[in-house]
């Protein structure tokens, strides 16, 4: 079975009448795996087809809904393994020689409206 009967068998179970560029979708997951990182592929497919169908689109409108998601990941900038600037904990000074005695510190935990 090639991947065009496997597209076809899939749109009928999945109960979908629609055609499939299966180049465009394939380059497209590539340079996602290759530029952001490997999950990135099947996502970004993802994505594209709800970009597709929420616009109702045509292959035309798909090509460009793809070529803007093309050009984002060919122009990816962050390594796969980068850290997310949200996620990067700031560095703590070390303040093992202050005394701490007698200080007494809010708890983050908890909401003072309670």
């Amino acid at each position: 079975m090639n991947l065009h009967d496997w597209i076809d068998e899939l749109s009928d179970v999945l109960e979908i009448e629609t055609e499939v560029d299966e180049a465009l979708l394939l380059d497209l997951a590539r340079t996602a795996a290759t530029n952001v990182q490997k999950t990135a592929a099947p996502i970004t497919t993802f994505l594209l087809g709800v970009a597709a169908g929420a616009a109702d689109a045509d292959p035309e409108e798909i090509e460009t809904l793809a070529a803007k998601a093309q050009l984002l990941a060919d122009h990816w900038d962050r390594p796969a393994d980068a850290p997310d600037p949200d996620d990067v904990d700031d560095d703590v000074p070390d303040d093992t020689g202050v005394d701490h005695t007698g200080e007494q510190f809010d708890d983050d935990d908890t909401d003072e409206d309670e």
